[in-house]
């Protein structure tokens, strides 16, 4: 069965009990737990030892499954430190950006190394280490994130294939899927409204209010034999209130439920 999960960055400001209890009451599986510096860190790789406990607490207590850790960093000290987080709480999969950016020479072949440096180091702790296109990034669609994952031979690396990112490259991300879907470890998933750049609102990043075929993704999904973590990641809804942060991730949890049930994903 299909996991659905909340990156806990869309109760940025909220502390991690109100994150993953809200997480909880619209209904689902588990949480991906930001540990994005200068943003959300309801997880903080420095002192990730004092903070074991209290997560593993509130897992228990609401009934969350601990899916994954978005870093958000290439800096190897504090990916290390994050690594042996994820270690410690059994979670799986650790996720990053790639870094670089668009159509510069060099780039890509220059974050393949860094990156495939940064799996070994995953893998001494039993991880993977996922890696999304991104927009604006030396990997921005699926032709890059093949390139990508040429380079890089390591099993500790994934894939975190996001629809919005490689929809708004100008793709179809349900065509695109099964392209890379061998080396999907991760999904994180949001929907949008035009090509962006930005994925938009956060009301209009809630799964099926935008304009990307996520039913079709869905579908791509269940062809493909994916059984990893799905986490709705929305970002910028700082200024929303707490009741507004949760309808967008009920509503989303209404939709992506309904579409893996009608695939007998779920």
């Amino acid at each position: 069965m299909i996991k659905l999960g909340v990156n806990s960055v869309l109760f940025q400001g909220h502390d991690l009990d109100i994150a993953m209890k809200m997480i909880a009451l619209a209904g689902y599986d588990g949480v991906e737990l930001s540990a994005i510096k200068g943003m959300c860190e309801h997880l903080d790789p420095e002192q990730w030892q004092d903070q074991v406990a209290s997560i593993r607490d509130l897992a228990k207590e609401y009934d969350l499954e601990l899916l994954s850790i978005e870093a958000a960093t290439h800096d190897s000290d504090r990916l290390e430190k994050t690594f042996a987080a994820a270690a410690a709480l059994k979670i799986p999969v650790v996720n990053i950006g790639p870094g670089g950016k668009k159509d510069v020479d060099g780039d890509l072949a220059r974050q393949a190394k860094l990156i495939a440096g940064l799996c070994e180091r995953a893998a001494v702790h039993g991880v993977s280490l996922c890696v999304k296109a991104h927009v604006g990034c030396c990997v921005d669609n699926t032709p890059t994130t093949l390139q990508l994952m040429d380079s890089i031979s390591s099993p500790a690396f994934g894939v975190d294939m996001d629809p919005s990112h490689v929809y708004r490259a100008g793709e179809n991300p349900a065509e695109a899927l099964p392209a890379v879907i061998k080396r999907v470890k991760h999904i994180h998933i949001r929907d949008c409204k035009g090509r962006g750049p930005s994925p938009g609102a956060p009301r209009d990043q809630a799964c099926g209010r935008g304009d990307i075929d996520l039913l079709g993704y869905c579908r791509a999904m269940v062809e493909g034999g994916y059984d990893g973590p799905v986490c709705l990641e929305v970002i910028g809804a700082k200024e929303y209130d707490l009741p507004a942060r949760v309808a967008v991730a009920a509503e989303s949890y209404g939709y992506l439920n309904a579409c893996l049930k009608s695939l007998a994903a779920r």
